[in-house]
């Protein structure tokens, strides 16, 4: 695993590549000490030796995301099989357009599990590449602010991102 660190608004954002595609993408834990979005590895880095390939592009991308510069990520990920659920309900995040929001029972719909909010929820918080697959774009019922791992002051400004580059867009 290749690993590469980049300085954001909201913090550190880890992003881990293998074999190609982007395996992990980290955000430092909320002040809480809650677990960070995605599993946990050794981020190195070595000044000497700037990243190259798909981790440049990767780290790249989220550099202009966090910029208001890039509405759309277009790296190679790969997300676990072993779950059908949340395998289904990461791929529906993709789905959800930039600037916009879904509840957790609207995800839980377009899967085909409408009793299934609670499980869309889970689904979120395991997400091994949070912003890339966008799991913040999911709020609870009528909009409430809820559930995500690095924490809601973060989630807050993910979304405000989105609203103001996205408002900005459609007046131009």
């Amino acid at each position: 695993m290749e690993w590469g660190r980049l300085e954001t608004p909201i913090g550190p954002v880890t992003v881990g590549v293998d074999d190609g595609a982007v395996r992990i993408v980290r955000l430092t834990p909320d002040r809480s000490g809650s677990a960070s979005s995605g599993p946990s590895g050794p981020p190195t880095e070595d000044p000497v030796c700037p990243p190259t390939g798909l981790l440049a592009e990767a780290l790249t991308q989220l550099r202009a995301y966090f910029a208001g510069e890039s509405m759309d990520f277009t790296l190679p990920v790969v997300l676990p099989d072993r779950d059908r659920f949340a395998h289904a309900v990461w791929t529906e995040l993709t789905r959800i357009p930039y600037g916009e929001t879904r509840t957790y029972g609207e995800v839980a719909a377009a899967v085909r599990a409408p009793s299934a909010a609670r499980a869309v929820g889970v689904a979120c918080h395991r997400n091994p590449v949070p912003l890339v697959v966008p799991c913040d774009r999911v709020v609870g019922a009528g909009g409430k602010l809820v559930g995500f791992g690095a924490g809601l002051p973060r989630k807050r400004w993910l979304l405000e991102l989105e609203a103001r580059v996205a408002l900005m867009r459609a007046w131009s």
